[in-house]
């Protein structure tokens, strides 16, 4: 296989962009289910009762969805090809970044799709609007979008079993940790070895 070129992103702007587009998502959700229902209750994000099965059940579910991604990845030539585009765009985050990231996407995309969209019009319209999310052209990015419809349907019957967002957040956002750590590996794996050898352009790099 060919060296991997990454993108032509400065070190952090994809970071930025998406932390962008993230704070963007949280506003419009916390927008909506404000004007629907009136200030957010903690509720919605946590129950103070259950919270350790909920995230138990989270971790569980997010780990279900990863041995599924190993899955396809070992027996679909379109999931590795996949991972080498998206190796591209997000390649270059440092480690931090990864982790932080994780984090910021499972929390806002979990408020708009399932503390939103879900509560407004159901499970279903949020898992297809979720999948819409995860496209791009081409029929590799069809890969991406079915794992997103059956990552979506998983993590709205989390919240509808245990009626708060942190089981799909914590689900979520380690899905997206081992995910986008795996990705940057396989970014600096495969970069050129002129770049390889230049420590500014390791993501773990200054």
């Amino acid at each position: 296989m060919e060296p991997l070129e990454p993108l032509s992103l400065s070190p952090g702007r994809f970071f930025r962009l998406a932390c962008g587009f993230y704070l963007l998502l949280a506003l419009a959700g916390g927008l909506w289910i404000g004007l629907r229902e009136g200030p957010i209750p903690v509720g919605l994000f946590i129950d103070a009762r259950t919270w350790p099965a909920d995230l138990a059940l989270g971790i569980g579910g997010g780990g279900l969805l990863l041995l599924l991604w190993a899955g396809a990845r070992r027996t679909s030539r379109l999931a590795r090809e996949l991972e080498e585009r998206l190796a591209a765009v997000v390649g270059p985050l440092a480690g931090a970044e990864v982790f932080a990231l994780a984090l910021i996407s499972g929390l806002t995309e979990e408020l708009f799709f399932r503390g939103a969209i879900l509560r407004a019009w159901g499970s279903l319209p949020a898992t297809l609007l979720f999948a819409l999310l995860h496209t791009g052209p081409g029929r590799v990015y069809r890969t991406w979008t079915l794992f997103a419809v059956l990552a979506g349907a998983g993590f709205s019957a989390l919240v509808l079993w245990r009626g708060n967002l942190l089981p799909a957040i914590a689900a979520h956002a380690l899905v997206n940790a081992v995910n986008l750590r795996l990705l940057v590996k396989r970014f600096r794996d495969r970069l050129p070895p002129s770049m390889s050898d230049d420590p500014g352009a390791s993501p773990d790099g200054p």
